[in-house]
C-alpha cells in the first residue's frame, strides 16, 4: 500500500557498512582492526533500532565478491565472526534481538555453519529486533537461488513467487537502505527487496557512525514522499479517505 513517511520510523533499515579498512588505514592500522571497530558500530546501531522502535535491522557483512580480498583480510574476517557470535549472541538474546544470517553457506566450513545455525536458534523466540547479517551474500544470487528453488519445484516463476522464495522472505522489504563510506552504489545488495527503499548516502565511515548519524538517515527519510508508482495527489486522496473512516 502506498504511503508517506512524514513521520514514520521505518519499519525496516538496511545498511552496507562500508569503511571500515579505510578507518584503519588513516589511523596506520591493518585492515583488519577496522572490522574490529565495526562490530562495536554495529552493536551501537542494533541498541539505536531498538530504542527508536525500528523492527528489522539488515546489514551487508560479506558479500559474494569479498572473496576476492587478500586471503589474510578474508581469514581475518571469518575468525572476527566466529569470535563475535561466541561473545555476542548472549547478549543478542537477553535484548530480545532474533538474529538471521541470509546467503549462501555453501563454501563455509561445516564447524562455521553448525556456528551460525547455533545462533539462530538460540535467539529464534525472540520479537523485539530482527538483526539480519547477510554473509556470503549477493543480490544477483538471492534472484537466482530464488528462481531455480522455484523451478526444482516446479512453480510458475511469477513476482509473487519469486519474492516468497527470495532469502529475505521472512521480512518485509527494506524502507531505508543507507550506505555509509562516502560510495554512491548499492553494490549488488538486496537488488530485489530495495526496488523502493529510500536510498541515503553517508560520508561517515561505518566505524564513525553512531547514534546521531542514524537519525540524521531517519530524519531525511520522514521527510520523502513515498508514492509507490503513484502521484502525490492520489496520496493526499487516500489520507483523506483514511482521516474520513477514523472519524
Amino acid at each position: 500500500m502506498a504511503q508517506t513517511s512524514s513521520t514514520a520510523v521505518p519499519h525496516h533499515i538496511a545498511i552496507v557498512m562500508d569503511g571500515n579498512g579505510r578507518w584503519a588505514t588513516r589511523r596506520f592500522l591493518p585492515r583488519i582492526a577496522g572490522h574490529q571497530q565495526g562490530v562495536g558500530a554495529l552493536n551501537r546501531c542494533v541498541q539505536a533500532c531498538i530504542a527508536r522502535g525500528v523492527g528489522v535491522l539488515t546489514v551487508f557483512a560479506f558479500s559474494s565478491e569479498n572473496w576476492n580480498r587478500p586471503p589474510d583480510e578474508v581469514s581475518g574476517l571469518l575468525e572476527l565472526l566466529a569470535l563475535s557470535l561466541a561473545r555476542e549472541v548472549p547478549s543478542l538474546k537477553a535484548n530480545g534481538v532474533q538474529l538471521h544470517f541470509v546467503g549462501d553457506r555453501q563454501r563455509l566450513s561445516e564447524k562455521f555453519k553448525a556456528g551460525l545455525t547455533q545462533a539462530e536458534q538460540a535467539t529464534e523466540g525472540n520479537q523485539r529486533l530482527v538483526l539480519n547479517v547477510c554473509f556470503n551474500y549477493g543480490g544477483r544470487w538471492d534472484i537466482a537461488q530464488a528462481a531455480r528453488k522455484l523451478m526444482q519445484e516446479g512453480s510458475e516463476i511469477t513476482e509473487m513467487a519469486l519474492d516468497r522464495a527470495m532469502a529475505l522472505a521472512h521480512v518485509p522489504d527494506p524502507d531505508l537502505l543507507i550506505r555509509t563510506g562516502g560510495e554512491m552504489r548499492i553494490s549488488n545488495f538486496l537488488l530485489w527487496q530495495a526496488a523502493y527503499a529510500e536510498l541515503h548516502f553517508s560520508d561517515k565511515l561505518w566505524p564513525d557512525f553512531d547514534d546521531a548519524a542514524l537519525d540524521a538517515a531517519i530524519e531525511v527519510y520522514r521527510n520523502r514522499e513515498r508514492r509507490f508508482g503513484q502521484t502525490s495527489e492520489q496520496l493526499g486522496a487516500d489520507s483523506k479517505k483514511t482521516a474520513m473512516k477514523a472519524a
